[in-house]
């Protein structure tokens, strides 16, 4: 039971110090849509899709005004595209008009965004993966609300370097195809090492194979509630600072639990899992980066950064598996660039570099994520950036991501603004060293010995 006092204390979280629900993502299985007609198989998910989140828009206002916990987004995500049109889609188009049914069911149901544009191709790509990622550019452009990822490695199967330097030939692609955008779209574009199957957060999210007809997952976000916890115990010991970060943990995912069991209950569809995973925005206070500098750093980069960072993630974990049985998704702490303005502030004054946040994707949630490249970086510079996360991902049998921009006509010491939750980034500099030899290589680097543990 929640008492009175956890009640005050989420008021105080909600009011003060920017606590919210991130999203509402209901995942939907489209297995049962598939056929070898594409008209067919369109009608199919655009039915499945409106009729089973017709309510989520509804549930997500009726749940704010009762409980007074904001919820900033509502998503859906569906089982990975690559497998529901591998019969029905026989070129690029027929790929681009499944984005589409998909961005008309969303807008119907008044989901902000869609997941599942995606491909699962960590040992090999099938003919019709290869055309679902060579869709991915005009799919994305043509639509508002679809969101895609690719899965290139694991650490059971290896890392697809065919894979990797198609993605980095895919990424200038979109970004150039969105160039008067700022090359926005690539936003929506994530590629990934070992995704989970029940990740509710975008640009990444699918509805795995393993999971059932349908399920709610619920993504908490509190950074400004870890820092001002973190205020209160300055110059204390790192035992201190531990239980503080896991208490406020537990808080922040009991919040998250019951959001998630009301939405499950109204909309008569099973409670998946609460990722709690601190998720910064550009609001002042709500900031992954400044919870580091509270723990004693001057920026977020500073020597010391990823021992902070490894310490965060891992007590948030521990507090939030405690106040849920069903913790899962990512979890932990995002370093997005443009979303979190310590990380901006932190660029601009030149405590981090790109190199500094590889470092740092070994200890965190997910991994490179937002960060604002110059438009002339080769792809297979682009590439070979993919390929050392998906690395750090495979051997470390942890998920990694990369979400670049490289936006089209700016370069180092330019700005590029996004608004609204996807904030602004400086443009960052790239090694100009050339890895093209080695990405031009074909096949796929095998899995780490462990793999063969079982």
């Amino acid at each position: 039971m929640i008492n009175i006092n956890e009640v005050l204390e989420t008021n105080e979280m909600i009011e003060r110090e920017n606590l919210d629900v991130r999203t509402i993502t209901i995942g939907i299985s489209l297995l049962d849509c598939m056929t070898e007609d594409l008209l067919k198989l369109n009608q199919n998910i655009y039915s499945k899709i409106t009729n089973v989140a017709a309510k989520l828009s509804d549930t997500a206002e009726t749940i704010e005004r009762e409980y007074g916990i904001p919820i900033v987004n509502k998503r859906i995500s569906v089982t990975p595209i690559g497998i529901v049109g591998s019969s029905a889609c026989k070129t690029i188009s027929d790929y681009v008009s499944i984005a589409k049914t998909m961005d008309r069911a969303a807008g119907e149901v008044g989901a902000d965004l869609i997941g599942g544009f995606s491909a699962l191709v960590s040992k090999h790509m099938t003919t019709s993966d290869a055309m679902l990622i060579k869709s991915i550019p005009d799919a994305l452009t043509s639509t508002s609300r679809v969101c895609s990822s690719v899965n290139l490695a694991s650490s059971r199967e290896g890392l697809n370097m065919d894979a990797v330097r198609l993605m980095g030939e895919i990424l200038l692609e979109l970004a150039d195809k969105s160039k008067d955008r700022d090359s926005a779209d690539c936003m929506k574009l994530v590629v990934f090492c070992n995704a989970p199957d029940d990740n509710p957060f975008m640009a990444g999210a699918f509805h795995g194979v393993t999971e059932g007809e349908s399920v709610i997952n619920v993504g908490v976000s509190g950074p400004g509630v870890v820092k001002k916890a973190l205020e209160s115990v300055r110059g204390e010991s790192f035992e201190v600072l531990c239980e503080t970060i896991k208490k406020t943990a537990f808080k922040v995912t009991r919040v998250g639990q019951l959001v998630a069991k009301e939405a499950s209950k109204i909309l008569d569809i099973p409670f998946g899992i609460v990722d709690l995973s601190l998720a910064p925005t550009p609001a002042i206070g709500d900031s992954v980066a400044d919870i580091l500098c509270e723990m004693g750093l001057e920026h977020a980069g500073a020597p010391g950064t990823t021992a902070a960072l490894a310490l965060l993630n891992d007590q948030v974990k521990k507090g939030g598996v405690m106040a849920s049985s069903y913790v899962g998704g990512l979890s932990g702490a995002f370093i997005p660039v443009s979303e979190d303005q310590g990380m901006i502030n932190a660029v601009e004054a030149g405590a981090i570099t790109l190199e500094k946040l590889e470092a740092m994707t070994c200890v965190c949630s997910v991994g490179l994520d937002m960060i604002a490249i110059p438009g002339s970086t080769p792809a297979t510079t682009i590439s070979g950036i993919i390929a050392d996360e998906m690395a750090i991902g495979m051997v470390n049998q942890k998920t990694t991501a990369v979400r670049l921009i490289p936006v089209i006509g700016k370069d180092v010491g330019d700005t590029v603004e996004f608004g609204g939750l996807f904030g602004y980034a400086p443009i960052m500099s790239v090694n100009q060293f050339s890895c093209a030899d080695f990405i031009n290589r074909e096949g796929r680097i095998p899995r780490p010995i462990h793999s063969f543990k079982n």
